[in-house]
C-alpha cells in the first residue's frame, strides 16, 4: 500500500511544477494549460521511481532474469532519459519546446530534493552515473512531512487565483 507520506511528497512536486508552469505562462503568451501540464509531468518524473512500491526490484529481476533497479529513475541522467522519451509523444515540430518544459519540471524536482529534503545531511547522488557526489542539504524537511504539500497547495492556489484574475482582465 502506498503511504500518505509518499502521496504528500508526490503532491508537493506536482504542485511546485504547477506553480512554476503557471508563472511561466504568465510571462510567455504562447504557454497554454497543456504546457503547464508538461512542467508538472517533469516535476513528477523523478518520482516514477516509486513504482518500486508496486513492482519491487527483486520481482522485476526475477521476471527479467537480470539484475534490475528502479533507483536510476531518480537521478538527473535517468530523468533526462525519461524526458527525452516523453517528448517523443508530441508532434515533431513541438518536441524541443515540450522537452524544455519537461526538463524545467525535472530540475525543479531535483532542486527541491537536494536543497530541502533529506534526513542525513546529504542529498542523493543526483548526477549518478557521472558522479557519486552527494551535495550537502539544508535539511528543512523530510519527504515524509506533510506540511510542504500544504505550502505547495497554498502557493498553487494563490498562483491559480492570480492567473485567473489576469486572464479575466485580458478578456475585458
Amino acid at each position: 500500500m502506498i503511504g500518505v507520506s509518499a502521496v504528500a511528497d508526490v503532491l508537493t512536486h506536482v504542485l511546485a511544477g504547477y506553480v512554476i508552469g503557471s508563472l511561466l505562462s504568465m510571462r510567455y503568451e504562447w504557454m497554454r494549460p497543456a504546457h503547464v501540464t508538461l512542467v508538472m509531468i517533469g516535476a513528477l518524473a523523478p518520482d516514477f521511481v516509486k513504482i518500486e512500491l508496486l513492482l519491487p526490484d527483486p520481482a522485476v529481476s526475477f521476471l527479467l532474469g537480470v539484475p534490475f533497479s528502479w533507483a536510476p529513475l531518480h537521478t538527473l541522467v535517468g530523468t533526462l532519459i525519461v524526458a527525452l522519451l516523453g517528448s517523443l509523444f508530441v508532434a515533431p515540430k513541438l518536441r524541443r519546446r515540450a522537452l524544455a518544459l519537461i526538463v524545467v519540471g525535472v530540475v525543479s524536482h531535483h532542486i527541491l530534493d537536494i536543497v530541502l529534503v533529506t534526513a542525513t545531511g546529504y542529498s542523493y547522488a543526483v548526477f549518478w552515473p557521472i558522479s557519486d557526489y552527494r551535495f550537502p542539504a539544508a535539511d528543512l524537511f523530510l519527504s515524509s512531512d506533510r506540511w510542504p504539500a500544504l505550502v505547495a497547495g497554498a502557493s498553487a492556489l494563490v498562483v491559480w487565483f492570480l492567473n485567473r484574475r489576469r486572464s479575466g482582465a485580458r478578456r475585458a
